[in-house]
């Protein structure tokens, strides 16, 4: 390790530690106003745990409670550091205001989060598309495809909303269900151990269920068992593969851009019959120049989640090109979900968990 990126590190554990001790420091100083006590030692053992969740959560994966206390860590880190200056600062200038109602709001405010962002997040909506595809060959035929993405299946990204998402899906009749990445949540263990492929088995169309790796995949390290329990959930993950279905159209997963030493495209293009349709799954959709210049029909991405929380769809638009919804450029229909689960904490406050129905139709 080099030493600028040990500079990094200790520069972003300085102002990550200062981040635990301002949000502390308010919620400490609220919580001895309300009881009329001090309690510094046990206050400092348990906010210590709560900040460092997020990195015991991480020592095994069978650590439940820690891995939801380190969810909802998020969200009082995102909120709090936006309205915690605004409640210091409405007490300095606002003498009349007193700790116990400022802090009462506060957690008012945080209360109508959590509640319309849960909303948001186990609601999933569908949204429709239908997306007019130039190609020529005798046989083509229509076809709908079901797409989802970010997932995130774990212990709060529960089987309970895979179910709505089968249901969902199923109802629609589709052509093909793909999956386009982080479907699970880093590691597999929950998945397993919830037994959600009973769940997942249950999804039907007509020419099966296809998925690809996200980068939380990759972070779990648990790929070849990642696999094998999608293969278990009759999900057939592409891996730089390109395959045709049915002579209806050719479909190609990629393997995510956390991959360095991942196939292009245009190796992934070497087979493919250009008189039939051709779907890209990708699930980063860190470019959208290659797709369009090889002559993709249809790229798929997920990733963004549309920042999930506001308002962190300020970085996702200035980091992509296509953010979330439709784009054509050129010939190439680029579609970018913004999940139909959720990453952390359960919590959509600028987005909404969806599945996209998406009807492909040939002309001339």
């Amino acid at each position: 390790m080099g030493a600028s990126k040990i500079v990094k590190g200790l520069l972003l554990l300085v102002i990550y530690n200062l981040i635990v001790y301002y949000l502390g420091w308010n919620v400490y100083h609220f919580l001895s106003t309300v009881f009329h006590s001090h309690f510094s030692l046990i206050f400092a053992i348990v906010w210590l745990y709560i900040a460092y969740s997020i990195v015991i959560s991480n020592f095994n994966e069978k650590f439940r409670l820690t891995k939801v206390v380190s969810a909802y860590w998020m969200v009082l880190v995102e909120y709090g550091l936006l309205l915690f200056p605004l409640a210091d600062l409405a007490l300095w200038l606002i003498p009349s205001l007193t700790v116990l109602w400022v802090g009462v709001a506060v957690i008012g405010i945080f209360a109508l989060i959590i509640g319309i962002g849960s909303y948001m997040a186990y609601s999933p909506v569908i949204r429709r598309k239908e997306i007019a595809v130039k190609k020529n060959h005798p046989e083509g035929k229509d076809f709908r495809m079901v797409i989802a993405s970010d997932f995130h299946l774990g212990i709060l990204s529960n089987k309970k909303l895979l179910q709505k998402f089968v249901n969902m899906s199923n109802e629609t009749k589709p052509d093909v269900v793909l999956l386009v990445g982080d479907i699970v949540d880093d590691h597999p263990y929950w998945f397993k151990a919830y037994h959600m492929d009973e769940v997942m088995k249950k999804l039907t169309s007509t020419y099966g269920v296809y998925g690809v790796l996200g980068n939380h995949e990759y972070y779990g390290r648990q790929i070849p068992i990642f696999v094998e329990e999608m293969k278990k959930s009759s999900v057939t993950i592409l891996q730089d593969e390109t395959i045709c279905i049915a002579d209806a159209f050719y479909l190609t997963g990629r393997e995510d851009k956390t991959n360095t030493t991942r196939k292009s495209l245009k190796e992934l293009a070497e087979h493919v019959d250009q008189q039939y349709p051709w779907i890209v799954m990708d699930h980063t959709p860190s470019d959208l120049r290659t797709p369009t210049e090889l002559g993709v029909d249809i790229h798929l991405s997920g990733h963004t989640h549309l920042g999930q929380m506001w308002p962190n769809q300020w970085i996702t638009k200035k980091t992509f090109e296509l953010d979330y919804g439709y784009l054509l450029k050129n010939t190439t229909h680029y579609l970018v979900s913004s999940g139909f689960g959720f990453w952390g904490p359960p919590i959509r406050t600028n987005s909404r968990s969806e599945m996209w129905i998406v009807d492909v139709k040939l002309t001339d």
